[in-house]
């Protein structure tokens, strides 16, 4: 059995009582700790439950993305990132974690979860499940038994590892189709994000249609962001908006049909907030820039810093709320590292990386585009319209070359076995951003927390941590 929190598993009024004072009276010690930290922002935080906590996770952001995209919106717009701008203000307590899981230092996306969701390290691959095949309770139905509204919003399938290891228990993370169905059976009241496939009777294998299932428990299905904007705050909902993951933000964005089908992950977010505020008990919510991931895997800069403002935008909407809403913790993480890329070093840096900002399609697009019938005329027209550069003639033949079976190139999310590294290594050229791999890494992971609670947390924990922390941020027992 492992160690958990700080030994949390006690009283939490003994603990205001005692570790609060406590604390005060080392910060009155530490001279940095006064300057550093405004005692306002403390005394209003540290003796307060965290009646909601929203907790938003960028699955595979390398520190180099977080960077990245706070220069790209700093250079564009003259103002950074939301999550950068609450460290210059001081306005949160921040930490490093340990992300390991219980079989390597290097974790998946289901492992990371289900650390935060069961509060044990797990091997990769599965959920909420031991090594020895202990099931561990997952916290959002230890929130839904404490009587809390719980959700989750994605923009990977609903189903996909993150969302999963708060909500469910699991061997593998493959079974999508199976973790819909216990989605069902322990009615949580938003979910929302891609996966069709899971939930539809012409993609299931079973030819179960879960969409009537889920109507026939009083949810209420959408399939559009506007059918999700005209939903009735009332009842529970479940949004499922593409067969797969979420079309990239800047293809989104640059697409007419898809900005007025898909919706933003900002908009999922405040969708979320507004069904669950109310609620007497509060309410507990994960919101998950999912194909930031997907983007690194595939050393895709578009689809990574694109999708990485959206989290930044879903991050603004649960601070405002948190403002005014006052009894709400705010979690800002990711899950690992993926790919670690940034911007090296070079006389024209500055002028390269700005390039990104005349970008409209991903790399998924530009590259789903092609196919054995595609011109050398072809491959350079849509890359210069989607990233306003020309390439060479050996350049589009190299690139042809994948798609007429003279070369494969191999990664997770990328089954068609396209030149995903091919093409970053030559738009590196132009936008001066390196990547290391296509593979998930060990780093330590940014946290950051706003809001009462936040003064439990220390400079670093362990992913398992965090389980604890949320409950006892909240004042939940854990008992179930």
């Amino acid at each position: 059995m492992e160690l958990i929190f700080s030994n949390y598993i006690m009283d939490r009024r003994k603990f205001f009582r005692n570790g609060s004072l406590f604390a005060l009276g080392t910060s009155l010690l530490n001279t940095f700790d006064l300057e550093a930290k405004q005692i306002d922002f403390d005394t209003i935080k540290k003796n307060k439950i965290a009646k909601n906590i929203i907790i938003i996770i960028s699955d595979g952001m390398s520190i180099g993305t977080l960077n990245m995209t706070d220069l790209y919106l700093s250079r564009k717009n003259g103002i950074g990132s939301n999550w950068l701008q609450l460290y210059k203000e001081n306005k949160i307590s921040r930490a490093l974690m340990d992300m390991a899981s219980a079989n390597s230092i290097v974790t998946d996306s289901a492992a990371a979860s289900s650390s935060w969701g069961g509060g044990y390290r797990i091997n990769n691959g599965g959920l909420n499940v031991g090594v020895n095949g202990e099931k561990y309770l997952p916290i959002w139905q230890k929130f839904k038994k404490a009587g809390k509204m719980a959700g989750c919003v994605t923009t990977v399938p609903i189903t996909h590892a993150t969302p999963a290891g708060f909500c469910v228990n699991s061997s593998s993370r493959n079974d999508q189709e199976g973790i819909a169905e216990k989605y069902l059976d322990n009615n949580f009241d938003i979910m929302m994000g891609g996966g069709n496939s899971y939930f539809s009777s012409e993609h299931r294998k079973d030819k179960v249609d879960l969409y009537q299932k889920f109507s026939n428990n009083g949810y209420q299905i959408v399939k559009t962001r506007k059918e999700m904007l005209n939903t009735s705050n009332n009842l529970p909902i479940l949004g499922v908006f593409s067969d797969s993951g979420l079309p990239y933000t800047i293809d989104r964005n640059n697409n007419n049909e898809l900005h007025e089908k898909i919706p933003t992950l900002g908009e999922m977010t405040q969708k979320a907030i507004d069904r669950m505020k109310g609620h007497p008990n509060g309410f507990v919510l994960q919101v998950e820039a999912g194909k930031v991931d997907w983007a690194a895997h595939g050393n895709d800069i578009a689809g990574l810093i694109f999708d990485q403002t959206a989290h930044d935008e879903a991050i603004k909407v649960a601070i405002d709320f948190a403002e005014k809403d006052n009894d709400t913790l705010v979690i800002i993480t990711t899950d690992h590292g993926n790919s670690n890329p940034g911007v090296i070093s070079g006389e024209k840096a500055n002028d390269n990386f700005d390039t990104i900002q005349k970008y409209k399609h991903s790399n998924d697009w530009i590259l789903n585009g092609f196919g054995k019938e595609t011109t050398i005329s072809q491959i350079k027209e849509r890359i210069e319209y989607a990233n306003n550069f020309s390439v060479s003639e050996d350049e589009a033949k190299l690139i042809l070359s994948y798609y007429n079976n003279l070369k494969s190139e191999d990664g997770l999310y990328n089954n068609k076995h396209l030149p995903f590294k091919v093409l970053a290594e030559i738009q590196k050229k132009h936008n001066s951003v390196s990547w290391i791999s296509q593979h998930h890494s060990s780093d330590y992971v940014e946290l950051a927390m706003f809001g009462p609670g936040s003064n439990l947390l220390k400079p670093f924990i362990k992913n398992t941590d965090l389980h604890y922390l949320m409950l006892e941020a909240a004042e939940i027992e854990n008992k179930f």
